[in-house]
């Protein structure tokens, strides 16, 4: 008898995961934050809301806020029944059907990474005008800042999410500081009634603004728009501690400070300068403000660089997210498989995050280098707030679908879980079709592109791949479940 052991047998390794309770509902939360870009909104659609509203925008922003927040509310709920990264993919899916799962999961895909192109092409000039380049749109230096800036935020995306979490904690404070510092100081120029302010009057606070002369549908199709990527909490819920719960809170707190942010801007900011002014602003409309304020060149720089960190802080999470909306629907064999890939140093779906990167370094370029797509180009990102308006109504009515049996059966149920997230859907969906009505030919012709795009991936996930994802059986909330 041989006292030699025989050696272990050999073991695949259990396929990696993403890293479980890595990140806080704090660190959640400025991650939705940061997808929302509050800076960027503001610097962007200062002067849109002014002349949409006449003034009026602060009750339009909150009216705006109270939809938001319900749809929230039916993520929220959602994510306490299945908490995974495919999010609404999968949430549609099981509660309604398979295929609008799969269209529904497409949109929030394509709005994600589709969006995260506006910070990328925007993030050159941001950087230029805090050095006070007298060309911020230079071509070139603005291409080598993109790639600097992707491949930078990639490296961080891939390394982890406690990284990325705490680089966005970093950048938020200082972004959120500056922002609500200006804002005071700004409300605090208009009310001592500075050569050149707006004065303050009831027209602010009411939905027509001053003398009657704002539009509603003007200014809900901005607010909107604004308030758009809170859901970005809920694309790392994996990785959240408390998944279930966390996630949830994070995308309602997402909202609120949003809105508190928004509000407190506009007020703040919308009567430093004439209106005018503002819209002749060659750079940025809060870098003139900054130079407002202080009467110096480096209050605009101050506030330059508050909104190069907040599309430097997009740009990070738009990646981060799309990998983890892809990732989620590649498990189901419902996109290439390899993008569902882990790396089991990182725990990052490294390969969807180098993807989503590439992808948006090669329309950062295209649109950068060839003016003549530039106005298709804007088309399309135009249509990202369509997509997310659309994706947003589709998931609260999976919410109303799966809790149908609670919406029957009490009054707070049929309140929280039925007649508001259907309100807060007939708005969105008014919100979108008075755009898609609204909008040139072209541009609704992209949107019909994403939609084509959409179906081509569908018929190949089905038939080529033969995803899993297309025989999933509808699911109902059940009286003794948790959610």
């Amino acid at each position: 008898m041989s006292d030699r052991t025989m050696p272990p047998v050999a073991t695949a390794a259990p396929p990696a995961r993403l890293e479980p309770d890595a990140i806080s509902v704090a660190q959640d939360t400025l991650i939705g934050l940061a997808d929302t870009a509050p800076t960027v909104s503001i610097s962007f659609s200062l002067v849109l809301l002014i002349s949409a509203t006449a003034y009026g925008a602060p009750l339009i922003l909150l009216i705006t806020a109270i939809p938001m927040l319900i749809i929230a509310n039916a993520y929220r709920r959602l994510n306490l029944w299945n908490a995974n990264c495919g999010a609404s993919f999968e949430w549609v899916g099981r509660a309604i059907n398979p295929y609008l799962g799969y269209m529904t999961g497409w949109l929030m895909l394509a709005g994600t990474l589709f969006g995260t192109l506006t910070p990328v092409t925007a993030v050159g000039p941001s950087v230029l005008s805090v050095f006070n380049d007298s060309n911020p749109n230079a071509t070139w230096p603005n291409i080598i800042i993109a790639t600097v800036l992707v491949v930078v935020m990639t490296i961080i995306s891939v390394v982890g999410i406690r990284m990325t979490a705490r680089t966005q904690v970093i950048i938020g404070v200082i972004e959120y500081a500056i922002l609500i510092v200006l804002a005071v100081w700004g409300l605090t120029w208009v009310l001592g009634h500075h050569a050149g302010t707006v004065h303050i009057t009831s027209g602010w606070f009411s939905l027509h603004g001053v003398g009657g002369g704002g539009t509603l549908v003007g200014g809900f199709l901005i607010a909107v728009f604004m308030f758009t990527g809170w859901d970005g909490t809920l694309y790392v819920n994996e990785e959240v501690k408390h998944r279930r719960e966390n996630p949830g809170r994070a995308a309602m707190l997402a909202v609120a400070i949003a809105a508190v942010l928004f509000i407190l801007a506009q007020v703040g900011l919308q009567g430093v300068v004439s209106y005018n002014k503002l819209n002749n602003s060659s750079t940025s409309v809060l870098v003139l403000v900054g130079d407002t304020l202080t009467g110096h060149s480096w209050g605009g720089t101050v506030a330059g660089i508050a909104l190069a960190l907040s599309v430097i802080a997009a740009t990070g999470v738009g990646i981060v997210l799309s990998a983890r909306i892809a990732y989620g629907i590649a498990s189901y064999r419902a996109l290439p498989e390899v993008l569902a890939n882990v790396s089991q140093r990182f725990r990052t779906p490294a390969v969807a995050t180098i993807v989503a990167a590439v992808i948006l370094l090669a329309l950062g370029w295209i649109y950068l280098l060839t003016t003549s797509v530039q106005n298709a180009f804007g088309y399309v990102l135009d249509n990202t707030g369509i997509l997310y308006a659309t994706f947003y109504c589709i998931t609260a009515l999976a919410a109303i679908v799966y809790y149908r049996r609670r919406v029957l059966s009490n009054l707070s149920d049929a309140i929280t879980l039925g007649l508001l997230p259907l309100a807060s859907i007939v708005f969105l969906a008014w919100i979108a079709i008075k755009s898609i009505l609204s909008a040139p030919a072209a541009q609704n012709y992209s949107l019909l592109g994403f939609v084509v795009v959409g179906l081509i991936l569908l018929l190949i996930a089905r038939f080529v791949w033969k995803s899993s994802f297309f025989e999933t059986r509808r699911e109902s909330w059940k009286p003794g479940a948790n959610a």
